[in-house]
C-alpha cells in the first residue's frame, strides 16, 4: 500500500520567514524551517525532502502544488546533472535540488500536482500547517 502525502511551503514576506509542512494520514507529520529568511521554493522544496525522507524508500504518492518542484526533478534535473550540475544563469537552490533529487530517484515516490487553494482537502492542511510551521509552531 502506497503512503500518502501532501507537502506546502510558506515564507512571508517572500524571501522572509519560512516554514513547511507534511500531511500524512491527513494528519501533520513534520513541520519545519530554516534559518534567516528564505522563500516559498526554497520551503516547498524542504517539504518534499522531507516527505521522502519520512517514505524511507517505501512506495507513496507525494501531492504538492509546486509543479516548479515536480519539473526539477522529473525533468530538468537529469540534464542538470549530466551536465555537472551546471546551467546557462546558473542553477538557484542547487543544495535542495540535488538533495531532492538524489532522494526522488533512489525514490518509490509518485509526484502529483494539485491546484492549489482550490478546496482539496490535503493541500489546504498542508498550507495551513506550513504557515503555522513559519510562526514557529512545531509538533
Amino acid at each position: 500500500m502506497s503512503i500518502i502525502y501532501y507537502t506546502d511551503g510558506s515564507a512571508s514576506p517572500n524571501p522572509g520567514p519560512g516554514g513547511f509542512a507534511v500531511i500524512k494520514d491527513m494528519r501533520p507529520h513534520v513541520l519545519g524551517t530554516e534559518e534567516g529568511d528564505t522563500t516559498n521554493i526554497r520551503m516547498e522544496g524542504k517539504a518534499l525532502i522531507a516527505a521522502l525522507q519520512d517514505a524511507a524508500g517505501a512506495p507513496c504518492t507525494i501531492y504538492t502544488d509546486s509543479e516548479f518542484w515536480i519539473n526539477v526533478v522529473t525533468k530538468w534535473a537529469p540534464g542538470w546533472q549530466a551536465k555537472g550540475w551546471t546551467k546557462k544563469g546558473g542553477i538557484k537552490n542547487l543544495d535542495i535540488v540535488q538533495e531532492l533529487y538524489v532522494l526522488y530517484t533512489e525514490s518509490q515516490a509518485d509526484l502529483r500536482w494539485v491546484r492549489g487553494h482550490e478546496g482539496d482537502e490535503g493541500n489546504e492542511l498542508a498550507d495551513e500547517w506550513a504557515n503555522r510551521a513559519r510562526s514557529g509552531e512545531r509538533l
